[in-house]
């Protein structure tokens, strides 16, 4: 049986779909890291500390398939791999960026 309410799409919030493509442990790390240029995946393990190899390229993947970054494999060996921000990247530093003026802000009265 097939009701309205059934076909009707939910929509999506776009503050939801922005907190949800940069929610987890390590994304915005990797966003201030690559915001100075591309970077290898050893130069985000390097930078970042404590974090693990799989959850990296987990979140690595993730970031590409949001747009977010874009990945460059070189045919070499062992194969060389490159992160980059892509436009869409770009346009989140800028919000990060003012958020992170606000953080400071909010850090200086409390």
């Amino acid at each position: 049986m097939n009701t309205k309410a059934s076909t009707v799409q939910k929509k999506v919030c776009p503050l939801e779909k922005a907190v949800n493509t940069i929610s987890g442990k390590w994304k915005i790390a990797i966003i201030w890291q690559i915001n100075e240029g591309k970077k290898r995946p050893s130069e985000f393990l390097k930078g970042i500390g404590k974090v693990d190899r799989r959850v990296l390229n987990q979140q690595l993947s993730e970031m590409v398939n949001d747009g977010l970054l874009s990945k460059q494999t070189y045919n070499e060996v062992p194969p060389r791999v490159e992160y980059e921000l892509t436009e869409r990247g770009h346009g989140l530093v800028k919000v990060l960026w003012e958020l992170n003026e606000w953080g400071k802000s909010l850090a200086e009265t409390l």
